[in-house]
């Protein structure tokens, strides 16, 4: 290295124990965000809506789907056996999650930062992720299958239509807070 080149970052060493304390809270909130999802059945475009309320908020809306294509009491209850069955394995995906958030937190608390265990970390978080996601599309096709094709595309209209709706809402709260997209 010449006198007039400089390293584009000092050796751990030589950094002062302020900038080490906050590169080590910019990885752990960057961390934070890097975290297997909880996803929880029929919440529309597999969002954790109702998660707080114990998944009431999309039992109710899978009610009132189920309601709306005028669903028997004989699917009615095969699917709430699918959603009950789904919810569980979630729920253990869930549970795992947490452990996982635990040992990035341990991880990430070190004096010694092995970033080929937060890599481990992160793509163990990854396939939970994936297997959550592949979990609920089962779900979904187990519930499909029970409804008839036109009950299928009654439902499918209404929730088009319910997402227009969210759109057009969310389009008038973006104008007046004045935000454009």
């Amino acid at each position: 290295m010449t006198a007039t080149t400089r390293p584009i970052c000092r050796p751990i060493q030589q950094a002062k124990p302020w900038r080490l304390a906050l590169a080590t809270l910019a990885l752990a909130a960057a961390a934070s965000f890097v975290q297997p999802v909880s996803a929880q059945p029929m919440g529309e475009h597999g969002t954790r809506h109702g998660h707080e309320s114990g998944g009431r908020d999309s039992v109710r809306h899978l009610q009132k789907m189920l309601d709306s294509v005028n669903a028997t009491d004989a699917q009615r209850e095969q699917i709430k056996s699918i959603m009950q069955a789904a919810r569980a394995d979630l729920t253990a995906l869930h549970e795992s999650g947490r452990t996982l958030r635990d040992q990035q937190a341990a991880l990430l608390a070190k004096p010694s930062i092995d970033a080929r265990a937060a890599e481990s970390l992160r793509q163990q978080g990854m396939a939970m992720h994936d297997q959550a996601s592949k979990r609920m599309l089962q779900a979904r096709l187990d519930t499909a299958a029970v409804l008839s094709p036109e009950q299928r595309a009654q439902m499918a209209s209404k929730m088009a239509q319910r997402r227009s709706l969210m759109e057009r809402h969310r389009a008038e709260r973006q104008s007046l807070d004045g935000k454009s997209r």
